[in-house]
């Protein structure tokens, strides 16, 4: 597990029913391509987020590969349409099998 990962998300607390809603989402990670020598002058080895998704009520909302030219601390902000309350899940995938999550609820009213 690399150290430090931390995901942050925003999304609001509350929307209309069928309203588009901007979520956005950031994980801190040192996202290193595989690419760059290190002191040593050897290759630092890959270690990266290499997919994230995210669901509401357990249908997917979006889901993304990631390629090792995405910069430290990936960040996303996209759009999603709320048809009734429920539940948003985040997750971000990473190279070394770890698997990092985060939830949010949103009302409808």
């Amino acid at each position: 597990m690399a150290k430090g990962v931390k995901p942050r998300v925003k999304v609001p607390k509350k929307a209309a029913a069928g309203d588009a809603i901007t979520i956005k989402t950031l994980i801190s990670h040192k996202m290193e391509s595989g690419q760059r020598k290190g002191d040593d002058g050897n290759l630092i080895p890959r270690s990266i987020i290499n997919r994230f998704t995210c669901d509401f009520n357990g249908e997917n909302v979006i889901d993304v590969t990631l390629e090792p030219a995405i910069s430290t601390n990936p960040y996303f902000e996209f759009e999603a349409t709320v048809p009734d309350a429920g539940e948003f899940k985040f997750t971000w995938y990473d190279d070394d099998g770890s698997v990092y999550e985060d939830s949010k609820t949103i009302a409808v009213g």
